[in-house]
């Protein structure tokens, strides 16, 4: 079996999309068509789901997922231990993510990395995406995953996924059956994102368009610190769906019924271009299949790897 079509069946689970696939492998999409199908049918079954729904993988799809990462993973790290990639990276790698990143796929990344490079030392710096992107600027960290890019010289940026953001609050302050609109929204205590931040911004505009006004705002730094308040019944607001999943199974917040969805969250991965590249390179690689993984293993409405309002957001 060929390197290719396993990079190749990896890059299309992460894609989730045939022209996207081609078009990061430098190849048409044709081809891909046609490594997926030498790929079936070399294993005798189908690894992805055909039809009008969207793209997903068969369970043997996803098997064959795990395995093609593991096995892509050892030769990028016998690459590495055979002096092909550079020599071994000494100094520790400094990650930088928000507490939506840290509160979900971080620690999968983390075991992943460890396991590839047991010598490696990791450094996590969880903070807010302005923190975060000024020590990128600032050469204290290597690798960052926020709400904005960093749009400098010497910088890659790319959409890890998108996150389902969803209006949430204690039951003494929801009435389940009750469906909200934006004035009734409007008219309740908000705890919101730090002042300044993506989801912070997207407040004004997600009522002005309605032509209403939230004036019970109340922002805070911190998403633990948020959804303890939300719990507490200080307010209701919006919510990364994957980071409170826990607290709806329990009864803890209730999801409201609203006329108007908040727009999801974009997750933008940022690392250092230039020195070190080889490594950095297979670091991205193992964010992405890590990604890639939490997204296959929740709710496709919950997280997923693209989306193009996102992605023109994140360029912009």
């Amino acid at each position: 079996m060929r390197d290719i079509d396993m990079k190749t069946f990896v890059a299309l689970a992460r894609n989730r999309h045939f022209g996207r696939t081609a078009e990061e492998l430098n190849t048409t999409q044709p081809a891909i068509s046609s490594r997926l199908a030498a790929l079936e049918a070399e294993f005798g079954c189908r690894l992805v789901h055909r039809g009008d729904r969207a793209f997903a993988l068969t369970p043997a799809g996803r098997r064959v997922l795990a395995q093609f990462q593991q096995t892509l993973a050892e030769i990028d790290a016998l690459r590495l231990s055979l002096g092909q990639e550079g020599l071994a990276r000494r100094e520790p790698l400094r990650l930088g993510a928000i507490d939506s990143v840290s509160a979900t796929w971080m620690p999968g990344l983390i075991e992943t990395l460890r396991a590839a490079f047991p010598e490696l030392r990791i450094e996590l710096t969880v903070d807010g995406t302005r923190p975060l992107v000024d020590g990128m600027r600032n050469g204290d960290l290597d690798m960052v995953f926020c709400l904005h890019p960093v749009l400098d010289d010497g910088f890659r940026s790319y959409i890890a996924c998108v996150l389902q953001m969803l209006w949430a609050g204690a039951p003494s302050l929801i009435e389940r059956e009750r469906r909200y609109s934006v004035a009734e929204l409007a008219e309740m205590p908000i705890i919101s994102f730090p002042r300044n931040s993506p989801p912070f911004q997207m407040i004004a505009p997600f009522f002005h368009d309605e032509q209403v006004l939230a004036s019970k705002l109340t922002s805070c730094n911190s998403l633990y610190a948020m959804v303890n308040l939300l719990i507490d019944g200080f307010g209701i607001g919006a919510i990364p769906t994957v980071s409170i999943r826990r607290e709806i199974a329990q009864g803890l917040l209730v999801p409201l019924q609203v006329a108007k969805r908040f727009p999801p969250m974009p997750i933008v991965a940022s690392y250092r271009a230039g020195s070190d590249q080889g490594f950095l390179w297979q670091v991205v690689e193992h964010a992405k299949a890590t990604v890639s993984d939490y997204c296959a293993g929740v709710e496709p409405e919950l997280a997923w790897l693209d989306d193009a309002v996102a992605r023109r957001a994140a360029d912009g």
